[in-house]
Formats: structure tokens, sequence, C-alpha cells
């Protein structure tokens, strides 16, 4: 489905990221492993795609390295099909009463101002496609904010009005944006979220599981990293040529706007 398209996928380390990256590579793509950490490495080595992953250590919050993994993909490939801005954090679990400016501001600018860094450097690249897009990670707690996770929230409701925005924006040059709102997904992040969750609570981990995630799916269940993969994966790809700002979610049924 992407043989031959440059894609970069921001915070690529692990997690969702991973999945989307190696999912990416598989189906034929050149993938730009943009984070901080060095599991894009790993990335790369799992991926076991040649020279088609290239690991770029990038924080997205720093505007002068966003600029520079752009350019380091056109160098590297000549040219750019597709962004995913999956890089994002967590932020804290607390009562707005105690929640400090700095971890607001951390938040904030990993996941609202590096999509909006990384977009804006990408796009004069990606109207030169003739088939490219932008696509978002938002999240569910964007759409049905989350108890004790104000940051959070408004971080991820700021990634869809990115979205739609963008969306009007490039779709004169054709180039389509939309979100993905995963809900709760397996892995380290969401299990130190549920860890916190029973903290403040006052719940066992399984407690605070069914109770904050798991009880309001109609599928009752954590979602898959695959499965988010999969969607993005479509909706970089062909058959998605006029799916754009929308906000798609993949949450085993728990939002339903």
């Amino acid at each position: 489905m992407h043989e031959g398209r440059t894609i970069i996928v921001t915070g690529s380390s692990g997690g969702i990221g991973r999945e989307i990256a190696l999912r990416l590579l598989d189906e034929g793509a050149n993938v730009v492993l943009a984070a901080r950490s060095d599991g894009i490495e790993e990335t790369a080595t799992l991926a076991d795609a040649d020279d088609r992953a290239l690991p770029y250590r990038t924080d997205v919050t720093d505007e002068t390295a966003v600029e520079s993994v752009i350019d380091k993909t056109i160098t590297a490939f000549g040219g750019l099909d597709g962004v995913v801005n999956n890089a994002g954090i967590a932020g804290p679990t607390a009562p707005v009463t105690e929640i400090d400016a700095s971890d607001w501001n951390r938040t904030m600018a990993v996941n609202a101002m590096g999509p909006f860094f990384v977009a804006k450097h990408a796009t004069p690249h990606l109207v030169e496609s003739e088939r490219a897009s932008i696509v978002n990670i938002s999240s569910i707690s964007g759409k049905r904010p989350l108890e004790n996770r104000t940051p959070y929230t408004a971080s991820k409701m700021a990634v869809i009005g990115l979205t739609r925005t963008l969306a009007f924006e490039l779709g004169d040059d054709d180039v389509t944006v939309n979100a993905v709102c995963p809900g709760p997904t397996a892995g380290p992040r969401i299990e130190r979220v549920i860890e916190n969750q029973a903290e403040q609570r006052g719940l066992s981990y399984e407690e605070a599981k069914r109770a904050v995630f798991a009880d309001d799916a109609a599928l009752g269940e954590l979602v898959d990293p695959e499965d988010v993969a999969e969607a993005v994966s479509f909706l970089l790809g062909p058959n998605a040529r006029q799916i754009t700002a929308q906000d798609i979610n993949v949450d085993g049924g728990t939002v339903w706007y």
C-alpha cells in the first residue's frame, strides 16, 4: 500500500508509534523514526528494513530539531508523502488545584506544539507529493475528558482543532489531514496512568482499570497498538483519499462522536 512512499513517524521509539512505523515499513514505505530516545534504534532493528528505516533523534518541542529531521528526510529520500504526529506524553494525574504550571506547559508543548512544528515545516514538502497526508494521534480523552487529567485532555482537544483547521488549509493542495483517537491502549504508558488513577481514587489497579477504562467500552477491553496502526495506515493510503478533517475513534466502542 505504501511502496516507495516516505513517511515521518514521531514518537516511534515504542508503543503505538513503534507499531505504526513497523506497519508502514512492512507495507514498503521509507520511514523516518523520529523520537528523543534510543528506542528508535530498536524499532529500526525490529523492522529489518535495511535502509528504508531511518532513526533520527528528535525533540518535537524544539523547532530547530523539527526542521532538522525534515531536512534529513528530504536529503535521504528525496521527498515527503506523509507525517504521523504520534509523539506525546501522559502528563500529570492530579486535581487541577495540584497541577504545576511547568507540568501543564510541558504536556502542551509535546502534545500540541510538537504537531504544530512538524506540520509547519513538513507542509512545503507534502504539497509536492501526489498523495500526501498528515495523521495526528489525539485521544478519546480529547473528546470525553478524563478526571484529574486536565493538561492531557486539553492538549488532545487542541490536536483535534489543529487537525480540522489544517485539513481546510491544505485541502486545495490535496493533502488530507485526520486525527486518530485511540482509547486506552495496552502498554507501559497506560499502566502508569491506571496506577496513578488507582492512587487518586483509592482503588486497586484492577478496580481502576475497570472503573476508568474497560467498563465504558462496548468491547470491555483495552485497545491493542496494532489496531491503531491499522487505522493510521489506512488514512495514509489511497483508499482514504476522500477522508479528511475527521477524528476517528479506535476505542472499542467508548466514544460515539
